[in-house]
């Protein structure tokens, strides 16, 4: 396949009006001028196209919400993967991590009930050669509900996770410093009075006080996961103490940091830090922390996750080089080239000889819009306007 007159993104520069050349599922040819197409080759007139990496996703809250989409209605797993499936696919993810809760239930949660977690990580697993982006298992472990531990421990021996974080959501520090501000979200986002939410947290801050054998808990969670190579991230630091506790346990990924010192602090150990694009998007937090934009500016950040809108990771991308905070090439590296070295993910992430063609094509004029995504150097989603640009 052989894609002429495009804007292709380089790890060092955008280069204009180039041409790019698949084979056998990798990267064979980049040229700055235009390439006589191989005998027999699909050719694609990429004019106002710009290609860029596959975007690869680590961190990805959707699948639970596509499980159960309301409280207490339940749809067939495979469905909801396959769904999801083509969503990624459309919004130019090629690797993504799904999220999944290890955290006792809540009440309501059905959805993260161990039975149903265990049920929807084999179903994955399972059908992970028939979907379109290449998926695999994010275990978000609670720190601070240690009965689900050996739940977790047992789905790690059996190799059907692939990254861990720790995560510790007790309300008066981390992500919900603010007790009167996560009370009042809960009570919007459920639609119950605010007594009730007041009540829960006082369970949950009375559940945690072990906090010291609980991160000793989390320690031979993450041995576990480090023999097995896995990545280990963080989740929600908001001190530099934070982020001391995490390293040691070997964690190399700090995600969405609540605060800049706590950002600071992981950088300055080398870690890498990721934010989350719809904060990027909507330029602050939707829970008050730490933005984005703020961190970027301060060069603390180097990866981008989904965290709960996948579409925004390439609206991201666009939107930091339309306002200039970025160049086009150094942005994409944030859900793409950056992600792919935190994650050892060696041959995707880039466009170079030799690499999987992983791939997506983006109409710039106007809102940045995907016409295609290309996984392995095989088409996974084309729309209608990519008929007319193909030839043999």
């Amino acid at each position: 396949m052989l894609f002429t007159n495009l804007s292709i993104v380089l790890p060092d520069q955008t280069l204009q009006h180039g041409s790019l050349r698949l084979e056998d599922g990798r990267i064979a040819a980049i040229s700055e001028n235009p390439a006589p197409p191989p005998a027999g080759a699909t050719v694609v007139n990429g004019c106002d196209l710009t290609v860029m990496p596959g975007i690869i996703d680590l961190h990805g809250d959707m699948l639970e919400r596509e499980l159960e989409p309301r409280p207490g209605v339940h749809l067939p797993i495979d469905m909801a993967l396959y769904e999801l499936d083509k969503r990624l696919a459309a919004a130019g993810v090629t690797t993504a991590y799904a999220a999944l809760s290890f955290i006792d239930p809540q009440h309501d949660e059905s959805v993260r009930d161990p039975h149903k977690v265990r049920e929807v990580i084999t179903t994955l697993n399972q059908l992970r050669s028939e979907l379109l982006v290449d998926t695999y298992i994010h275990a978000r472990f609670e720190v601070s509900t240690p009965g689900i531990a050996p739940f977790l421990a047992e789905m790690l021996a059996a190799e059907q996770i692939h990254m861990v974080s720790l995560m510790d959501h007790t309300p008066g520090q981390g992500q919900y410093r603010d007790i009167e501000r996560f009370v009042s979200f809960l009570a919007k986002w459920r639609r119950v009075d605010r007594s009730h939410i007041e009540e829960e947290i006082h369970e949950q801050m009375q559940k945690a006080q072990d906090a010291q054998g609980n991160w000793e808990l989390a320690r031979d969670i993450v041995g576990v996961a480090a023999d097995q190579g896995l990545p280990i991230a963080s989740h929600d630091d908001d001190t530099p103490e934070k982020v001391d506790l995490v390293a040691s346990l070997g964690a190399t990924i700090c995600e969405f940091p609540v605060t800049l010192k706590a950002a600071e602090e992981a950088r300055r150990r080398g870690m890498h830090v990721a934010m989350g694009a719809p904060n990027v998007l909507r330029g602050s937090s939707h829970s008050g922390n730490l933005s984005a934009r703020e961190a970027i500016a301060a060069g603390v950040v180097d990866l981008l996750a989904a965290d709960y809108y996948p579409a925004a990771l390439l609206h991201a991308v666009f939107a930091l080089e339309a306002e200039g905070m970025l160049p086009l090439h150094l942005a994409a590296k944030l859900v793409s080239q950056h992600v792919a070295e935190a994650l050892e993910l060696r041959e995707r992430g880039s466009i170079e000889l030799g690499k999987r063609a992983d791939l997506v094509l983006v109409e710039t004029a106007g809102r940045p819009r995907v016409r295609g995504t290309i996984r392995h150097g095989v088409p996974i989603y084309l729309d209608g306007t990519m008929a007319q640009r193909t030839s043999r």
